[in-house]
């Protein structure tokens, strides 16, 4: 699925191909579920090894620095074993397309 890269978004060219290969690596390895709870918001269920929420929160951060339009928050789940939590991503409606775009990857 292509990706849309918006206007607004800082992170320089050559370096969004690498930072699109770090979501969908997460994507493939982490994500359990995705809710489209509504066109500007997703809801993204992950599990794994200690360690995935400082990748999610490190791998947020950096997104909302080029990006600034995205609201990632993390809210950490109990488990047993490793960590689970939950990624909810908004944006404004304007940008309801790049969330779809990007959410849209694990599918």
């Amino acid at each position: 699925m292509h990706v849309v890269v918006p206007a607004a978004c800082t992170l320089p060219t050559a370096e969004q191909p690498v930072r699109l290969a770090e979501f969908d690596r997460l994507f493939t390895t982490a994500v359990r579920h995705v809710e489209t709870v509504s066109a500007t918001h997703a809801r993204l269920r992950l599990s794994g090894p200690a360690g995935l929420e400082a990748t999610v929160r490190d791998l947020a951060a950096r997104e909302t620095a080029c990006c600034s339009f995205f609201a990632f928050t993390v809210t950490p789940e109990p488990v047993d074993e490793g960590e689970a939590l939950t990624l909810d991503v908004r944006v404004p409606a304007e940008h309801a397309d790049v969330l779809a775009s990007l959410t849209g990857r694990p599918a």
